[in-house]
This record gives C-alpha cells, structure tokens and sequence, in this order.
C-alpha cells in the first residue's frame, strides 16, 4: 500500500510543545506515510532536527505562503496546492488560512489542531479571529485540542458541534524521564545545598518569564538558582529583570537544549509563570521526571497535576503567592520528593505517549477513509 502524504502547516517549526508532538506522529507512522512540512515562518523549521533519519519529510521553497492577506486569489492557490496530499494537518492560527482555503475551494481531508494562543489573544480572544474560525472550521473533517478550556473555547466561542470536536491529551514517553541526567546543563554546576528551580520555554512575552524572576528574586530562601532554557524575543527582556532585580548571578539561561528527558532531573523544582497555557508539555516532562511544580493557574494546569500539587497552583497575578510556593518547595527537600512522586504517579496514568499515537493514528486514518492506514504505529 502506498505511503500516505502528509501535508503539516505550521505557523512556525520551532520545537515548542505542539511541534514536539508533531515530530513524535512522525516519527511514530515510519514508512507509512511521506511527510511535507510548511511554515509560516520559513526559517523557524528547527524541530526538523529531531525528526527521525528514516522519516522521508519535505520542506518545499516553491510551496504557497501561508501568511498574508487571505484574498480569494491567494487561497485559491493555496487548495490547489493542498489537493496534491492525502491527508491536511493545519496548526493553531498561523496556519488557519489552509483551513480557509479548504472550506472555500475543496480539497483532501483536513484536520486541525489548536494548542494554544500567543500574548495577543492570553487575556481575551480576538473577536474576528472567532469569526473567522467560525467560517472555517466547517471544512475541517476535525477539530483537535489538548485541554478541557479548548474544548469549552470551540464549543462555546467557535460554535464546533460535539462531533466535530476531539479531545486528545499530550502524552510523552513517560519512562525515559525517570533516568538519571546524562548531559549536563550548561553554566549549571551543582553547589552542595542549592536548590535549582527551573523551566523550560519559548522565550516569549505570554510565557511572562519576567514575572518568574522577579518572583524568585524575592524569595526568603537565597540557596538557589534559577534556570531558563528556551530561546526567543524575550532573553534580554529576562537578563534584564535579573539585573535589576540583583540576581543575574543565580540566574542561567543556557537557550535551547533538546531532549528534555536527558538533562530535565538536574531540577529540583519546575516552575511555569505563563499568562496563557492549555496542556503543557513540558509540565507533563517535569512530572514525569518527579519533580514539584509551582505554576500559575492556566488552561488545564490545575487539574492535570497530582492532587498534591495542586495547593501550589497560584493565579497568574499574585507574584507573592508564586514566591511563597517556591520558598515552601525550597526549604523542604521532604515536600519535594512527596509531591514530585505524586506527580509521577499522576503522569504514568494519564499522559502516556502510546495512548495519544493511538488516537491520533485511528483518528488520521478514519480522515482518509483508511482506519488502518498507521496501524503498527508505536511511541
């Protein structure tokens, strides 16, 4: 049987939390399927680099933009470059005008997914933006999110019908994030007593990286460092707050670093300050590696952590309540290693990787009319 041909469009190919899952499919389907990959962004395609050597992928320069104004004549031309696939995978707002694009000019199957929004869209949902999707979305054979508030969201403001609407959890490979490290993290070298508090992100200003630092900078417990990992705008915006706020010595941000599971247990707590989330990854990667987590209370963070955890869920204003959670995480190694077993627990019954490739390998293939066609897929 032939390879299915995949057609991803993303806003950008950056190795955020949705581009990581993106990556994993692929990697998942081997030789069933033949992959091509858009970005709205053309040079932000550095997630390329995980996919797996054997995967055949694509990242065509002649293909349509994804971006710009969406007039008749561009979305044209844009369906008639999706008729050459198989199967369409569309990607949060950047790529929604392929979704435009199929509702008014036919074509293959789509199917797309919405993860989360950016800075623009974290407090109040863009009136016009609701519209268009409304319009849309009726040409999509599915709409896919990860948490309950989407859900709610394309329910409520995008008017989806239930049946249009599927639910399916981030999942990781949960077993590898209860290995010992095995790289370093660098500019960190752990000091006898520290505690390291850390994150991992895109550098942007919904990630409200700034709010973490002014937060650890006030706590009562000075035996710790912070560490940032991720790239984007906001680095020097961060640097900055700690200069001003007299901790740029306890503070490293080392940029990207792939593979969570192999430097991730170098923390000993995970912190998230985001003003907008859904279901994020890396929470699940920092449960699965046993560790706390002080976050702000965004998407479905309160609930997918443990029980345990969640008295350290604080809301996205009260930067004294996220310093005190850090501080009482801090001073109590006993406390740390109770909820980050907790947490463990609550991801080995919830977020594994195998269940999501199963439902979005039967999901694909009923788009297709092939339920069989990534049969064999495993994490």
């Amino acid at each position: 049987m032939a390879p299915v041909r995949i057609l991803h469009a993303h806003s950008t190919f950056s190795l955020g939390g949705k581009e990581a899952r993106a990556v994993r499919l692929m990697n998942a389907f081997g030789g069933a399927a033949v992959h091509t990959v858009l970005s709205a962004m053309p040079g932000r395609v550095s997630a390329r680099d995980s996919i797996d050597p054997s995967v055949d992928v694509h990242f065509p320069v002649e293909a349509p933009s994804l971006a710009g104004r969406p007039g008749p004549l561009r979305l044209h031309r844009l369906a008639r470059y999706l008729r050459s696939f198989d199967l369409v995978l569309t990607y949060n707002w950047g790529a929604f005008d392929a979704v435009m694009a199929k509702r008014l000019f036919g074509g293959p199957p789509l199917v797309h997914h919405e993860d989360g929004f950016n800075e623009d869209e974290a407090v109040r949902l863009d009136p016009r933006r609701n519209l268009y999707r409304r319009l849309g979305l009726p040409g999509a054979y599915r709409l896919v999110v990860p948490s309950h508030r989407l859900e709610r969201i394309a329910r409520q403001e995008w008017r989806q019908p239930a049946e249009r609407v599927e639910r399916i959890p981030n999942g990781i490979a949960l077993g590898r994030y209860l290995r010992r490290p095995e790289e370093a993290i660098p500019g960190l070298e752990r000091r006898k007593g520290e505690v390291v508090i850390g994150t991992v992100a895109g550098l942007r200003a919904v990630k409200n990286l700034t709010r973490m630092v002014r937060a650890f900078a006030a706590m009562q417990e000075t035996g710790s460092r912070l560490v940032i990992v991720g790239e984007g705008p906001e680095c020097e915006r961060i640097a900055s707050e700690a200069r001003a706020r007299g901790v740029s010595d306890r503070l490293i941000l080392p940029g990207f670093l792939a593979d969570p599971a192999r430097w991730l247990g170098h923390f000993d707590i995970f912190a998230l300050s985001s003003d907008s989330e859904q279901f994020p990854i890396s929470l699940i990667e920092a449960m699965a590696a046993e560790l706390p987590a002080v976050a702000t209370n965004v998407g479905d963070v309160q609930t997918m952590l443990s029980a345990d955890n969640r008295p350290l869920v604080v809301e996205a204003g009260d930067e004294a309540a996220f310093t005190a959670a850090l501080d009482s995480l801090a001073a109590r190694t006993d406390l740390r290693r109770a909820i980050g077993r907790a947490n463990a627990a609550r991801a080995a019954s919830e977020y594994g990787e195998e269940e999501m490739i199963s439902r979005y390998a039967l999901l694909y293939g009923e788009a297709i009319g092939r339920p069989d066609a990534f049969t064999g897929a495993r994490a």
